[in-house]
């Protein structure tokens, strides 16, 4: 089939860009030293602070999530402490690998790659702490992976009652912007994010958002390398400091476009709801599917799932059929499945996903289930009937006046 009309990447990260973004970067090089720049990036503090609901301090760096994850270690961590991991897929191993990688000790609870993290487990953990050696607890609050979404007020909760001293680390990459994130009314005391997901920029810029209980512990360390140190970039007193040297120029105007759509076009809890919405009607058309077959959700019950990313298989390697005859004939780009299975093993061909996240809509879901449901037909793939339908009401009843 020829490839005409635009193509769809509905991975689970980078999403889709707006073209007002696009547009803000195409651009010539700006001037570093003084001006409009200097004005620009100041200007993202106050509303990376709304967007996390918080009061906290925001540390930008020139990197990626893993950059992110490195600079909260660096910052609050020392050598040889302590860390409590709770793994709801691969992205919780993955910040525990960046931490035992700078020599920090962990002890990670895997809770399987389709449940949500058991709080009773998690209090008797804590209170068996007595020397309260764990200095923070680590998790995503969306596993990318997985697509099981933490609550992480309930995690605070829990905490409290065991009135442990840990501070509580927070993923948001996948969730900061699509789901709904209180970070001083939910008790996080240092949160991470990147700008590719929800925040709608092409991939290039992480943060690090950390309250005073975390800034303390930042106070006891020795020394931290210049690079991860989110001192200078948080108490600025010259430009280069916000991002320890030549600023990503073009990057903090298409965040800044992206910003103004959330926060001044927009606002929170809207971003929220349509997140729900489209996400909703994903699922619906799930649910008929796997009426007949062997097509399942990996997240059964409903309040675990993501509203960014969802995680789905097609066993005798019916995911990997669906993702190509997708691209080849749709130009829809659906997501690998990651963390599922080895990647050298066959089973990693059963899984795949689809994000939902950040410059979306109805249309653009539609679209992929339509195609999905093309494909489906198109390959003989067992599946159970009328799931656009199931959609379609679904989102009717969202939008109805």
């Amino acid at each position: 089939m020829s490839q005409q009309g635009r193509p769809y990447l509905a991975i689970p990260g980078p999403s889709v860009i707006p073209e007002k973004v696009l547009n803000a970067m195409h651009r010539p090089s700006p001037d570093i030293y003084k001006g409009e720049l200097h004005e620009v990036t100041a200007s993202l503090i106050p509303d990376l602070q709304k967007i996390a609901q918080t009061e906290s301090k925001v540390a930008i760096y020139i990197a990626n999530g893993h950059g992110a994850w490195e600079a909260a270690i660096a910052n609050t961590l020392s050598y040889g402490e302590h860390v409590l991991v709770l793994a709801t897929g691969r992205f919780a191993f993955g910040w525990g690998e960046i931490a035992e990688n700078l020599g920090i000790n962990l002890t990670t609870v895997d809770f399987g790659k389709s449940k949500g993290i058991d709080l009773e487990k998690i209090e008797e953990i804590l209170r068996k702490d007595i020397d309260r050696k764990f200095k923070a607890i680590l998790v995503a609050h969306t596993d990318t992976s997985t697509s099981i979404k933490t609550d992480l007020k309930q995690l605070r909760d829990c905490m409290n009652k065991t009135q442990h001293s840990a501070m509580l680390f927070a993923d948001c990459i996948a969730s900061l912007g699509t789901d709904c994130f209180r970070m001083d009314d939910w008790g996080v005391d240092l949160m991470i994010s990147a700008c590719q997901k929800g925040l709608m920029t092409p991939p290039g810029l992480s943060f690090v958002w950390f309250n005073e209980k975390a800034q303390q512990a930042r106070s006891q360390k020795n020394k931290v390398s210049s690079y991860w140190d989110w001192t200078p970039r948080t108490e600025v007193k010259r430009y280069y400091q916000y991002f320890c040297g030549t600023a990503p120029t073009h990057h903090i105007y298409g965040l800044r476009t992206a910003l103004d759509m959330m926060v001044n076009e927009n606002n929170l809890e809207n971003i929220w709801q349509k997140h729900i919405d489209l996400s909703s009607a994903i699922w619906a058309a799930f649910d008929r599917w796997s009426h007949f077959g062997n097509i399942e959700l990996n997240v059964k019950e409903e309040s675990l799932r993501s509203n960014a990313v969802t995680a789905a298989s097609i066993s005798e390697g019916g995911a990997k059929k669906l993702q190509d005859w997708c691209e080849k004939n749709s130009d829809l780009t659906l997501g690998i499945g990651l963390g599922m299975a080895d990647q050298e093993d066959e089973k990693i061909h059963n899984y795949f996903r689809i994000g939902h996240m950040g410059h979306i809509n109805a249309t653009m879901v539609l679209g992929v289930i339509s195609t999905i449901d093309v494909a489906l037909k198109a390959l003989n793939i067992p599946h159970g009937q009328n799931a656009l339908d199931a959609a379609s009401k679904k989102l009717s009843e969202s939008y109805s006046v």
